[in-house]
């Protein structure tokens, strides 16, 4: 391990879609603050011709153009060469596993990590061989790697230390416990005849802790019934889950 903070390349073929999101909000807040480094690398600075042509017709035939090799190839090993530290080399792609927030911990925890973004019809298989894992953001089709190479950004600079101005706000967050997060409500504390629980104007912070439990648990069981079974629960959990089941198979 380095003293120097997590770095993260992105190799793409439009670095224009990454710029302003990594300069704004808390990524460019923590990036002001040095909690990491994003480097955006153009992949037709690789292109062997003339026209910087990273691109051709698939061999069979068939629709759109898919990613040469060639300029993947030279990308990955010229970026990895530009710090002492080897690069956890990250091709994002559909058929990649699902990345959770299990992942972005992990990522959270490394020293340097590459993303390589797809386009078009994606890259020739050969280039998947560079790869230390294949991640995928979800079972839908973009236009590119681009906005899930974000996804995977800020999902892990805010778990470093100093990204975020409340420390104890990560932790806190739906998935980082196994659950989603409680309701949150701020003033006035009455809006259109809606009022905020009273138990969060009590001053009571156990009672105001046990509340938030419960309703994180009520939340999950709601709308994410399936998180429930691979997330650790205590005895009052699972008695907030039976209790919700009752109620729901009453009616």
């Amino acid at each position: 391990m380095t003293d120097k903070p997590l770095r993260i390349d992105v190799l793409t073929a439009f670095p224009a879609v990454l710029t302003a999101p990594l300069e704004a909000s808390i990524l460019g807040i923590a990036l002001k603050r040095g909690v990491y480094s994003a480097h955006v690398h153009d992949l037709r600075e690789w292109a062997r011709d003339k026209h910087r042509s990273i691109d051709d017709y698939p061999y069979g035939g068939g629709p759109g153009m898919v990613l040469r090799p060639e300029p993947v190839f030279d990308a990955v090993r010229a970026i990895s060469a530009m710090d002492s530290r080897s690069p956890r080399i990250v091709i994002m792609s559909p058929r990649g596993t699902r990345f959770d927030q299990k992942t972005a911990e992990r990522y959270s925890l490394m020293e340097r990590i590459l993303l390589v973004c797809g386009r078009y019809e994606g890259f020739d298989e050969r280039v998947y061989s560079l790869a230390d894992e294949v991640v995928s953001v979800g079972d839908y089709v973009l236009t590119g790697g681009e906005i899930p190479a974000l996804c995977v950004i800020d999902a892990t600079v805010r778990l470093l230390p100093g990204a975020l101005g409340d420390e104890d706000s990560a932790a806190l967050e739906s998935f980082t416990t196994g659950l989603l997060e409680h309701p949150q409500f701020t003033r006035p504390s009455v809006f259109e005849d809606m009022q905020v629980p009273e138990v969060l104007l009590s001053g009571d912070h156990a009672r105001i802790e046990r509340w938030r439990r419960e309703q994180a648990v009520l939340m999950t069981v709601r709308h994410r019934p399936d998180l429930i079974e691979t997330t650790s629960m205590s005895d009052a959990d699972l008695a907030v889950v039976e209790g919700f089941e009752r109620k729901r198979d009453a009616k």
